[in-house]
């Protein structure tokens, strides 16, 4: 199956909740579930599930903006407070992900935090 970036915007909610293993108070929906089965990202779920659970800066945000930007075959996950200030930035030194760039939030607390597509807000 051949996924397009605009297949990700038939996500409008989610039915399920998957919970991260290694980030238990992480979770997220549907649309990041089809996201990472059909694009094989699930490392994108790990980057930002782990950066959720170890990067300080993160501790207080309950919103984040994250955006991975690929150029060639490597790639920058940022994260941002949704104005513009960057809170952490990661190279990914390669990736073969299928899309140039992509949005995605994450929503919460430290206790409980939500990975979802701008179109699952």
């Amino acid at each position: 199956m051949s996924m397009k970036i605009e297949d990700l915007n038939n996500f409008t909610g989610t039915e399920q909740w998957y919970r991260h293993s290694l980030n238990r108070s992480f979770l997220y929906t549907d649309g990041i579930q089809y996201l990472a089965e059909n694009a094989g990202a699930y490392w994108l779920i790990d980057e930002i599930a782990l950066a959720n659970k170890f990067v300080k800066s993160l501790d207080d945000q309950e919103f984040q903006l994250w955006t991975l930007t690929k150029t060639g075959s490597s790639a920058t996950l940022v994260c941002d407070d949704g104005d513009g200030n960057v809170l952490f930035t990661k190279p990914i030194p390669f990736t073969d992900f299928p899309f140039d760039s992509i949005k995605m939030y994450v929503e919460g607390d430290g206790e409980n935090r939500v990975l979802l597509l701008p179109s699952e807000h």
